[in-house]
């Protein structure tokens, strides 16, 4: 990976971490000064907004570790799949988040049930994410085998040599 390609990715990578920041910042001043008026149950789906920057975040961290061994040359190692871990549990969480605001949602949506199913479908995507991202972490662990399994027959073949 380029120095260009990792400068711009921890670029955005610091500008979605310091969005989450200030969300969360927000939702925690609208818990302690912002009154619920009675409308929408704005206090749970204060909580769950705090919660799914939560998500974001660590799926974020992660992935700056990742992209930190890609550039020194040791994410195939059996390090790496901490952290792809922590991207799929974070993304199954954020999955989880988002199918509570949709049950949070629904009562509001009798008229017109359309938008909780396409919510729902939104939910099912954000999981099928996550499923893409463990395909991307057996794929993970067959370069990790491969590359232990050309370090033993370099080393066998350096014992020949």
């Amino acid at each position: 990976m380029g120095k260009l390609t990792v400068r711009a990715l921890r670029t955005v990578l610091v500008v979605v971490l310091t969005g989450t920041v200030f969300v969360q910042a927000l939702m925690v001043w609208a818990l302690a000064a912002d009154p619920e008026d009675g409308s929408l149950p704005l206090t749970p789906l204060r909580l769950i907004t705090i919660l799914g920057m939560v998500t974001a975040q660590v799926a974020l961290g992660c992935v700056w570790r990742l992209v930190t061994m890609v550039r020194r040359g040791t994410v195939f190692s059996q390090a790496a799949f901490r952290y792809v871990d922590g991207v799929i549990g974070a993304i199954v969480a954020a999955a989880l988040v988002w199918f509570a605001v949709t049950v949070l949602n629904a009562p509001g949506q009798r008229d017109d049930p359309g938008v909780t199913v396409i919510m729902g479908g939104v939910g099912v995507a954000i999981l099928g994410v996550a499923l893409i991202v463990l395909v991307l972490r057996m794929l993970l662990a067959q370069a990790v085998a491969r590359d232990g399994e050309a370090a033993r027959m370099q080393a066998e073949l350096d014992e020949v040599i």
